[in-house]
């Protein structure tokens, strides 16, 4: 099979490392703007399978061209290229994945093309990194398992081995993106009514082996499609982990509107957004550089099962690849989108229209493939009573 990615990021990077590491794929292409940085990232992973591209993605004739040359596209474009990007696939008949993008709601723009990617014979699935993206695929499994679903439960952080003051934190994504998630009110399931609450709340004790303690609190998209999917849950949330104390501290910046979009101060006549001052200070503070990270995740399905209440838990603790130098976060969500791709590729996904990671992506395969690339989801299973319906 042949896939091209689109991006050459790290995201894109690693992407198209696990590729050209698959006997299944035959050729993998690496498009950015800039070929002279897809063709820096071709020379270090030194593989005769790669190839550069140059692709404007915002001249839609100039995508298609690079994207119908291949059997699956790896979109790891920022989220604002979503939508086009799935657009062309169904135009050229190709299929494709993405990493998803909530904000703006553009993971609804691309659901919303079900029937024309079905009508084009083409495959496409959003929302395949980590949250959303992994946790999706483990509920989807979780849920395949029961006869009626009743809860899920996600817990998922990426956080550094080693804290250091004053957050304990270190983003391996953009700043940007982590203030969003802050500020945005977080979409959950409580007593079977969907609501929004404030995030940053309901701050719990969480703990993971070989980790001291932690806090897990409400943080947006990332319950992503399962309301929607899962529509007669009882309860849905999703947290995010992290050291304790972080939440207050970004609480506090939240209340004084130091992270909202839409805001501005006047400052010796001159108007400005405290958030991007905000963001300028932030950002050497909490830059990773080249220390370890590690991802964390948790997630929970119940419901019945022979009349007895059971749950699935699936648990992951994944850290940076010092070898090659690979974050955590990188390895998670890379290797995800392209185990999902190579799928689609051979077959093991055959579906067509689109549909979200928990409603097409086979868990056993994916568990066993993330596996060979030394990211070990554990699956348990408690049965707890005879289930009694109310």
């Amino acid at each position: 099979m042949k896939i091209g990615v689109l991006g050459s990021g790290l995201m894109g990077k690693e992407a198209a490392r696990d590729l050209a590491a698959s006997d299944k794929v035959t050729a993998v292409g690496l498009a950015d703007i800039d070929i002279e940085r897809a063709q820096q990232v071709c020379d270090q992973l030194n593989s005769q399978k790669l190839k550069a591209y140059r692709v404007n993605a915002s001249d839609q004739q100039d995508l298609a061209t690079y994207m119908r040359q291949f059997d699956v596209i790896i979109n790891a474009l920022f989220y604002s290229f979503n939508e086009v990007v799935a657009k062309t696939a169904i135009e050229v008949g190709v299929n494709s994945v993405d990493l998803g993008g909530h904000i703006g709601h553009m993971t609804d723009k691309v659901l919303a093309m079900k029937d024309d990617a079905e009508a084009a014979g083409v495959t496409l699935i959003p929302d395949l990194g980590v949250a959303p993206g992994m946790i999706n695929i483990l509920s989807g499994h979780g849920a395949s398992k029961l006869d009626k679903l009743e809860e899920i439960i996600l817990y998922v952080g990426g956080i550094p081995v080693k804290p250091e003051p004053p957050f304990e934190y270190n983003h391996v994504f953009s700043m940007e993106g982590v203030l969003d998630h802050y500020t945005d009110p977080s979409l959950i399931i409580r007593d079977g009514i969907k609501q929004e609450i404030p995030s940053l709340t309901e701050v719990e004790r969480i703990h993971f082996e070989r980790f001291g303690p932690l806090e897990a609190f409400h943080t947006s998209g990332g319950t992503s499609t399962l309301s929607l999917s899962y529509p007669n849950l009882k309860t849905l949330q999703y947290k995010t982990i992290r050291y304790p104390g972080h939440a207050e501290k970004f609480k506090l910046l939240v209340d004084l509107n130091l992270t909202r979009m839409d805001y501005e101060v006047e400052v010796e006549g001159q108007k400005i957004n405290p958030r991007k001052v905000l963001l300028e200070v932030l950002d050497p503070i909490v830059d990773l550089k080249d220390k370890d990270d590690a991802v964390l995740l948790r997630v929970k399905v119940s419901g019945e099962k022979d009349g007895k209440l059971t749950t699935y838990e699936y648990e992951m603790t994944t850290y940076k690849d010092r070898e090659t130098n690979v974050t955590a976060m990188a390895r998670a969500t890379a290797n995800s989108i392209s185990v999902v791709a190579q799928m689609i590729g051979d077959g093991s996904i055959h579906k067509r229209g689109v549909y979200p990671p928990e409603k097409i992506v086979p868990g056993e395969i994916y568990m066993k493939e993330m596996k060979k690339r030394g990211v070990i989801i554990l699956e348990s299973e408690s049965v707890e009573k005879v289930h009694v319906n109310s």
